[in-house]
């Protein structure tokens, strides 16, 4: 292979030489660096005993090139002269481009720009944790019987008024926190009544505070609050005695348990059971001393059942104890709602429950009718010879409502 490369560079040495300009290329190298061919014209020029005609230097030198190639390394040859022949040559009457003359069979519009947007602002809200709703009602009762009525009876005028109000915070997580409050006044009027113009029927302010923590998917573990007094005095018909006032009783009930979430018959019944096991009853009354009692001394209080379950001769009481609450609600249909709260408690010395049933039934956007009733016990007062321990209330009533 050494000796082929020397061979060539001489070649390619006596064909510079031989060049007529410097500057010119001389086209017979080509044979020297395209692919190997045997060309028979070289063959023929070494055989020939004809030697009378001059050979041109380059010519001779790169035939003995070729030559020394053709005897050394026959595997170099790729082809023949004959085989280049039979392929055909290239065209040399082609020295302009062709252009293809393509006809367009369909117009197409330019596509319009889009406009660019406008970069927007990302908003993120607040999640609200924070739930609040409110209800309340202002209904009237009257209710005429002539003196000479054949069944007897007498004439009264009523008004109630109730108002309701929650607050509810649930981050959707572990915590809850349900709060509410219940503020009923009602009062009532009657001819036979000649010590009372007017005294109350109806009189409650309660407050229900809860904080729980989620220890399944219905049930909390709760620390709840309850709290209640009432408004004005409380009186009866032809009698100079109080019976009750603002803060006179004061009951402060604290527990800890469990609290269940309920939701049953598509959702029309909800609600919650409150369990509470450890729970703490705070009874407290302000006034010592009842005015306009009919009694014999201002201090004489036999004539009332130890003040509420509290000694005459103190102010407070305090009872360790055990207590349960239900709160629910049930949309019996599109017009009638029940709602019904059960709370007992006991001390396991004595014990009070109480079930309030309110059946609202609504006639229009702003008018409804409510039926209420309510019994309750409490063997901390004075036994009664027809009902024992038990006592009830119920009314029923007709006006404005209003939700918000």
């Amino acid at each position: 292979m050494r000796k082929l490369f020397l061979m060539m560079a001489a070649a390619t040495t006596l064909g510079a030489s031989a060049a007529q300009p410097t500057d010119s290329v001389d086209g017979r190298y080509y044979q020297l660096f395209t692919p190997l061919t045997f060309y028979h014209s070289v063959a023929g020029a070494s055989l020939s005993l004809d030697n009378s005609q001059g050979t041109d230097l380059t010519d001779e030198a790169i035939n003995l090139a070729l030559l020394n190639v053709y005897l050394n390394r026959p595997d170099l040859v790729r082809s023949t002269d004959t085989q280049l022949d039979e392929s055909g040559s290239l065209r040399q009457d082609i020295d302009q481009p062709i252009v293809q003359d393509v006809a367009l069979t369909d117009y197409a519009e330019p596509m319009p720009e889009e406009p660019q947007l406008a970069p927007s602002e990302v908003v993120v809200t607040k999640p609200k944790f924070w739930t609040r709703k409110a209800d309340g009602y202002l209904q009237f009762m009257q209710n005429y019987v002539s003196d000479n009525w054949y069944k007897g009876g007498e004439s009264n005028y009523s008004l109630l008024g109730s108002f309701t109000a929650e607050a509810n915070y649930d981050n959707r997580g572990k915590w809850k926190w349900d709060n509410k409050l219940e503020a009923k006044l009602g009062f009532l009027t009657a001819k036979s009544d000649s010590l009372h113009k007017w005294k109350s029927n109806e009189d409650l302010l309660r407050l229900t505070s809860k904080v729980g923590l989620q220890a399944t998917k219905r049930w909390y573990y709760t620390l709840s609050m309850l709290a209640w007094t009432q408004f004005a005095r409380g009186l009866k018909s032809n009698d100079h005695r109080t019976y009750s006032d603002f803060f006179s009783p004061f009951n402060l009930n604290v527990g800890l348990g469990m609290d269940y979430k309920v939701e049953a018959f598509n959702k029309k019944l909800t609600g919650t059971v409150n369990l509470s096991p450890l729970a703490l009853n705070y009874r407290y009354v302000d006034r010592s001393q009842f005015p306009n009692q009919n009694t014999a001394t201002p201090t004489d209080y036999s004539w009332f059942p130890s003040r509420h379950g509290v000694d005459a001769d103190k102010h407070h009481k305090l009872d360790p104890g055990s207590q349960m609450t239900a709160d629910l609600k049930w949309q019996l249909s599109e017009s009638v709602t029940w709602k019904s709260r059960f709370w007992a408690f006991t001390s396991y010395k004595r014990a009070e429950v109480e079930w309030e049933n309110t059946f609202q039934l609504k006639v229009s956007k702003y008018i409804s009718a409510n039926f209420f009733i309510y019994p309750r016990f409490d063997d901390g007062n004075k036994r009664d010879e027809d009902l024992g321990y038990w006592q009830f209330k119920q009314y029923t009533s007709l006006g404005l409502s209003y939700t918000f």
